[in-house]
Parts: structure tokens; C-alpha cells; sequence
């Protein structure tokens, strides 16, 4: 397969195995499955990030220009996720939380997650375009990483679309369509960035800072809700469980590479 036939592929493929999952978990209705797909999701992002695309962001980068790179994702991630808030928040009241206690808002939040949805799904698609870019193995493991913290995103996501009145089918269908965003970013961006090859490492540092802001600053606090013994080993067991599946798909894909 060519490098655009494999990002098209994954980019898509991603969408839809996460929409799919994701409505999967919703419809059951098995909160256990969530913590389960948070905690996988985490390990699987911290996986990546340590194990794949960090270190082949320094060996192709600057190291220092890497470091700084990541250091003002993390910061611009910071500023875009407190812009949403205040986006949906005003007077002290969250119009995300209000959705959850009161009945239908005629669609507003709904629409307001799917735009956004669709602007992040855009971004995850230009971040595997640059993994791809660099080489096969790691846009797949990049790819991987994406998928298993989109599934936690989009059960979310189903949650408001549902308590804004969409009907299920209809959640489905627009995060599917939404999800298209992905493989529109990850084609502009092959043909944006196969001209500028040496902006991968700094691309791939921004990869890093996303991950890594979503993994800590988003998913691990919501683990904390849950104290017990028991939990916390289920929950480390998964964050192992998701780093070893990325390690052992990296060291799979090296071997055959």
C-alpha cells in the first residue's frame, strides 16, 4: 500500500471501529466498560507517546526545538480546552452539565459537540498523515493510539447527542459523518507536508502534546472518582494492558518493517 492509501485506510478505518465501539458501550449502558476503555485509552496514549512518536521526534528533530514544542502544545491544548468551557459555560452554570439533569435543549449542545468533534477529528487526521509520513510503523502505532482515546471521546459525545434529543440513529449517523473530518485532514496534510519534511518532528511533537494533555489532564482525573482497592488494580492492570499492546504492536511491525 502506498504512504495515502494507508492514512486514507487508518484515518477512516479509525472513525468508524471508534463511533461503533463507542455506541456500543452507550447502549449497553455498562459503566464498567467506560472506565475500562478510559484506562486502556490512557495507557495506550502514554504508549505511544514514550515508546514511538517522542522518540522519533528527537531522532529526526532538534531535541531543544522538540522540548519546546511540546511545552507550547501543552500550553495552546490548555488555552483551546478553556475556550470550549467558556463556550458552553456562563454565570457559573456548565449548559454540558444542565443537559445531563434537564430535559432537551433542541439540539444546541449536540451541535456544538459535533462541531468541535469535527474540528478535533480534523486534527487527528493531520497527526497521522505526519506519523505516516515518517514511516509505516509508526503511523499505524499513531493510528492505534488515536482510535483507543477516541472511543471514550465519542461515548461522551453519544451522551450529549442523546440528552439533546437526537434519536440513536441519528447520533450515529452524525458522528460517523463527523468522523470523515479525519480522513480530509490526514490527505490535505500528506500533501501539505510531503513538501515540508522537516516540520514532521515538530508535527509529531504537537502529537505528543495532544496525547499527553488529553491522557493526564482529561482522563486520569476522572479515574480518581474511584478509590476503592479493587479499582485502582483494575484500572493499572488497563494502563499496563494499553502500553503493552503498543509496545507489542511497535516491536511486531519493526520485526516485519
Amino acid at each position: 500500500m502506498s504512504t495515502l492509501a494507508w492514512i486514507i485506510a487508518m484515518s477512516a478505518l479509525g472513525g468508524a471501529l471508534s463511533i461503533c465501539a463507542a455506541a456500543a458501550a452507550v447502549y449497553s449502558a455498562g459503566t464498567h466498560r467506560v472506565t475500562a476503555l478510559v484506562s486502556y485509552a490512557i495507557g495506550a496514549m502514554l504508549g505511544a507517546v514514550f515508546l514511538e512518536i517522542l522518540p522519533h521526534a528527537l531522532e529526526h528533530g532538534d531535541p531543544e526545538t522538540v522540548a519546546v514544542a511540546i511545552l507550547f502544545g501543552i500550553l495552546a491544548f490548555f488555552i483551546l480546552e478553556k475556550l470550549v468551557l467558556w463556550r458552553h459555560c456562563h454565570q457559573d452554570h456548565c449548559e454540558a452539565h444542565e443537559v445531563q439533569e434537564t430535559q432537551h435543549d433542541h439540539g444546541r449542545s449536540g451541535l456544538m459537540v459535533l462541531i468541535g468533534d469535527t474540528f478535533h477529528n480534523f486534527v487527528d487526521g493531520i497527526l497521522i498523515a505526519t506519523a505516516f509520513l515518517q514511516s509505516t510503523e509508526l503511523g499505524i502505532v499513531t493510528a492505534l493510539a488515536i482510535i483507543a482515546h477516541e472511543i471514550p471521546q465519542e461515548l461522551g459525545d453519544f451522551v450529549v447527542l442523546l440528552h439533546s434529543g437526537f434519536s440513536r440513529a441519528k447520533a450515529f449517523a452524525f458522528n460517523l459523518l463527523s468522523s470523515m473530518a479525519t480522513v480530509v485532514g490526514g490527505t490535505i496534510a500528506y500533501f501539505a507536508l510531503s513538501k515540508l519534511e522537516g516540520w514532521s518532528p515538530y508535527m509529531l511533537s504537537i502529537a505528543v502534546a495532544s496525547m499527553l494533555y488529553v491522557a493526564i489532564a482529561d482522563l486520569i482525573p476522572s479515574l480518581h472518582k474511584r478509590a476503592e482497592l479493587h479499582a485502582t488494580v483494575q484500572q493499572v492492570s488497563l494502563i499496563l494492558l494499553g502500553i503493552l499492546s503498543i509496545w507489542g504492536v511497535g516491536r511486531l511491525l519493526g520485526a516485519h518493517g
